[in-house]
């Protein structure tokens, strides 16, 4: 798929079309990670987790109680 780089502001960008953008579960305002490569360049999806979107994953159906890790051990304190 061809695309055209374009200036935008005082940097150049690339359009990403929408095939690719749903095939990748892209939308706007996701990370992505970009690198040169083999004199390529490389766009993929951010591999960083943000703690905050993770605990919007939690619900009553996945959370569990609290786990017993028996007595203390060497200096602990409980």
């Amino acid at each position: 798929m061809e695309a055209k780089i374009q200036k935008w502001g005082n940097s150049l960008g690339i359009r990403i079309p929408m095939p690719i953008l749903k095939d990748l579960s892209l939308k706007n305002g996701s990370v992505v990670e970009i690198e040169e490569e083999n004199n390529r360049i490389v766009i993929q999806p951010s591999k960083k987790v943000e703690l905050k979107s993770l605990l919007r994953k939690i619900s009553d159906d996945n959370l569990h109680s609290e786990t017993d890790w028996g007595g203390v051990e060497g200096d602990e304190i409980w």
